[in-house]
């Protein structure tokens, strides 16, 4: 399946692009987004960057007659701080975050994300990390399995899909992302297994999340990324799910305040001063035409900010 970037027009639209700007695309993902930022800029430059070297091997065939506007990084955009002083960047125009997984992720056997093929359990997205999803089911223990599918996939029988994964890999290790859905779908109750999403949809989110340590690099690239953007400058973060959204919108908020000093006292003493000013007060979502066209839009969740002066 070809990937196709949500929310494109929006967010390209509230990045106010300029040609000689410096962009980021933290999270490369096909080069949807990349490509569109490219194609406006001139002599602008623009930072892709991405934790999976599948990803970046693959956009750079999409990108080919933009390889001078465009600098690579095989990186998690939790390093952003670091990837821009190394290349000498201390502020840039605009940013994009595209959260999540991709399609073409999903669709290759290989990776183990998917619950509707049968692969080796995996789930890395930079395969230079050494916990895989594999690690997890097969040595985390009960407790903190309910805990991780209750809170990273927000799942109401995470106790009873826990203690039936241990009472299964004690008979055998659990090596597939086919047994482990059969485990999932047998723990849970039969009117659980007749709802519209599949039951495996929340505990391998919840799996991959932990794997990747996506909600982590999320708030650590969040807090950086308002002292690196320039007065003016954008940041555009699209998220999927509750979890990721909630981090998004709260870290808007935090960023946003100013004196945070009691109000009995009579001037501020905290001198805290506001960064950021919020530009969508409410998350964009797609069109009904656009999740028609590509459904992974549908909970699709575009927020905004600007860096203040």
């Amino acid at each position: 399946m070809k990937h196709l970037p949500v929310l494109l027009s929006e967010s390209i639209d509230y990045l106010n692009i300029k040609p000689d700007g410096i962009y980021v695309d933290g999270t490369l993902g096909r080069g949807g987004h990349t490509v569109e930022i490219a194609s406006r800029l001139n002599s602008g430059k623009l930072i892709a960057i991405d934790a999976d070297e599948q990803a970046i091997k693959e956009a750079r065939e999409i990108t080919e007659g933009f390889e001078d506007r465009i600098t690579f990084i095989h990186d998690n955009f939790r390093d952003l701080k670091n990837i821009l002083n190394g290349l000498g960047i201390d502020s840039v125009h605009g940013m994009i975050f595209d959260l999540g997984v991709s399609s073409p992720q999903l669709d290759d056997m290989s990776r183990g994300f998917s619950y509707m093929q049968d692969s080796k359990l995996d789930m890395r997205m930079d395969r230079r990390n050494t916990l895989t999803a594999h690690d997890i089911v097969n040595g985390m223990s009960e407790e903190n399995l309910r805990k991780l599918f209750f809170e990273y996939g927000e799942e109401r029988y995470s106790r009873q899909i826990a203690r039936k994964i241990v009472v299964e890999r004690e008979k055998s290790t659990v090596e597939t992302t086919g047994q482990l859905s059969n485990i999932i779908f047998s723990a849970i109750p039969a009117q659980a297994r007749r709802e519209n999403q599949h039951p495996s949809k929340r505990i391998f989110q919840a799996i991959r999340i932990a794997v990747n340590d996506e909600l982590d690099s999320i708030k650590q690239a969040l807090q950086d990324a308002p002292g690196l953007l320039k007065p003016k400058g954008r940041l555009c973060v699209i998220s999927f799910h509750s979890l990721e959204d909630r981090i998004v919108k709260n870290s808007f908020r935090e960023h946003s305040e100013g004196c945070r000093c009691s109000k009995k006292l009579p001037v501020c003493v905290c001198g805290r001063k506001p960064e950021l000013k919020i530009i969508t007060k409410k998350p964009i979502v797609a069109s009904s035409g656009e999740i028609e066209t590509n459904p992974r839009s549908r909970s699709a969740k575009l927020r905004v900010a600007e860096r203040l002066a």
